[in-house]
């Protein structure tokens, strides 16, 4: 997430060295109560904010619950995490649905901060949720306005009402509450109603937001701030909310590079929730916003519980259950593996899955350099194949896999590579269905191995350096375990345990093996 991409450098750099401290004294709170505040001011977040936000975690840092806490830096984590929550809305807010459809939901902001684009992504999660939306072009002074909304709403799926051309023709009132009686005749349970925006504020503007708020009296007004809008963001929430009054906020372009002080700033200066984030450019990029969740994003957290809601989203249960019965039968194939992919790329961008990972704000190099166009080359690879060969890769030849490079305008290495990935996931796989605790190639045995599940090379590597005598019939026997260790606990040479074990047939044959001559 670019917009705290810089404050959460920040606060992490400052949190790594304060957890190197086993004990804080005051002057170490004070330093890190001090980074704090130069972070969330280079963030541009409000200077009231500011200074309410440091102020609490300076008294709850200085307080019992840090000086009786077995790790104080945790401990002073955990609470800047809470206050992080409290600034951003504290709990999550719903959209409130009308008793007696149609609920009617008004869009407010400035110009260019994105209401007829998040009028069609909103459009088209309700109807996901089931609900029947009408989206009603009531901008009718920007240029082109109307003709935008109606491109959105072919793409989302959703009605339209728009009788008038707009370019400054018509009467947006007159249109909004049209179009509310429009949804009630043909039965459509959420009107969205786009509204004009300026480029500041002025008189005009609030009256015919306010007009149309009166004339259609909606159960939800929405106001779309620009998430990379800066300090602007906190003056502009409070005009808006002195002229129309609205009831939430919604964070536009929240996937931009910027520093992001509006959404820190807005929920705690107007008092009013944040229910929506646009993170991206296609109509599926909205989020439910969860102040939890956020404030876990920008301490890098992760973000589990968004990651699994999207992959359940994605993944068809019945086909997931499917694939893990291949997967333990050994039956699991390249077939299989497209399928898998093409769930995923449902789930939308891969770097913004991995960034919802815990600590991977560490990696941001890493995952700017990462590739999204590399899952359609492995599916362009995999479509070059027969069906024979996704099912049985094992018969690709050297000409096999020529003409699958050439069909899918890859290299034979491409090829390779792909083939031999599969191999290892799929291994990986099987080990996991089974019980068992994969090896990662690169990365060694995973902690918590089970006994025995080394590989061969292993055993060799402990087989050869098991013994560091001179002479060559004891050093053999002792690599076969004959003889684990000197006798101790008796100057007649007889140990602890009484006589030396004898060796059995079976160890004589390990030790003629070892000399060569079995």
């Amino acid at each position: 997430m670019a917009t705290f991409g810089t404050l959460s450098d920040r606060l992490t750099d400052t949190f790594r060295n304060l957890r190197k401290k086993g004990q804080l004294t005051p002057a170490d709170v004070d330093g890190t109560v001090r980074e704090i505040r130069r972070a969330l001011l280079e963030a541009d977040v409000a200077l009231v904010v500011v200074k309410e936000f440091t102020a609490k975690v300076r008294e709850r840092a200085l307080g019992d619950e840090v000086n009786r806490a077995l790790n104080p830096a945790q401990q002073v984590v955990q609470i800047v995490n809470e206050e992080l929550i409290a600034i951003l809305g504290g709990q999550q807010r719903r959209l409130q649905f009308a008793k007696t459809a149609p609920t009617v939901i008004m869009l407010a902001g400035l110009q260019g901060s994105g209401k007829t684009t998040f009028a069609g992504k909103l459009a088209k999660m309700l109807e996901k949720d089931g609900h029947t939306p009408l989206l009603v072009a009531a901008d009718l002074q920007r240029p082109n306005a109307v003709s935008q909304l109606q491109v959105v709403a072919g793409q989302a799926g959703a009605a339209i009402y728009a009788p008038e051309p707009g370019n400054g023709v018509g009467d947006p009132v007159r249109v909004a509450r049209d179009g509310v009686e429009t949804a009630r005749r043909q039965q459509h349970d959420v009107v969205i109603i786009d509204t004009a925006g300026r480029l500041g504020v002025d008189a005009e503007m609030m009256k015919q937001a306010a007009d149309i708020r009166r004339g259609t009296n909606p159960d939800e007004v929405l106001f779309v701030i620009d998430a990379m809008s800066g300090q602007d963001a906190v003056n502009t929430a409070k005009a808006f909310q002195e002229g129309v009054d609205f009831t939430a906020v919604v964070l536009s372009k929240l996937d931009g590079d910027s520093r992001g002080g509006a959404a820190l700033s807005v929920a705690s200066v107007t008092g009013r929730p944040i229910i929506f984030a646009s993170t991206g450019e296609g109509l599926d990029d909205l989020e439910a916003f969860h102040p939890d969740r956020m404030a876990s994003r920008i301490l890098d957290l992760g973000d589990i519980l968004t990651l699994i809601e999207q992959a359940q989203g994605a993944f068809d249960e019945e086909e997931a259950r499917k694939v893990a019965e291949k997967i333990a039968t050994d039956s699991f194939t390249l077939e299989d593996f497209l399928q898998q992919m093409q769930q995923l790329k449902k789930m939308g961008s891969m770097k913004k899955m991995l960034g919802m990972l815990p600590g991977m704000g560490g990696m941001k190099e890493q995952l700017e350099n990462f590739d999204e166009r590399e899952i359609d080359r492995t599916e362009a690879i995999i479509r070059s194949m027969t069906p024979g060969e996704r099912r049985s890769p094992k018969v690709l030849n050297g000409s096999r896999r020529l003409r699958i490079a050439r069909g899918s305008g890859m290299t034979v290495t491409d090829v390779n590579q792909l083939v031999q990935r599969f191999d290892q996931a799929a291994k990986m796989m099987k080990t996991v269905a089974r019980g068992g605790t994969p090896q990662i190639p690169g990365m060694g045995p995973m902690p918590g191995a089970r006994p025995g599940a080394s590989s061969k090379r292993g055993k060799q590597a402990k087989a050869k350096g098991g013994s560091r005598s001179g002479n060559p019939a004891k050093r053999a026997a002792e690599s076969s375990g004959v003889v684990t260790k000197a006798p101790t606990g008796s100057g007649f040479g007889l140990g602890a345990g009484g006589a030396a074990k004898e060796p059995t047939e079976a160890d004589l044959a390990e030790i003629q093996k070892l000399f060569g001559r079995g």
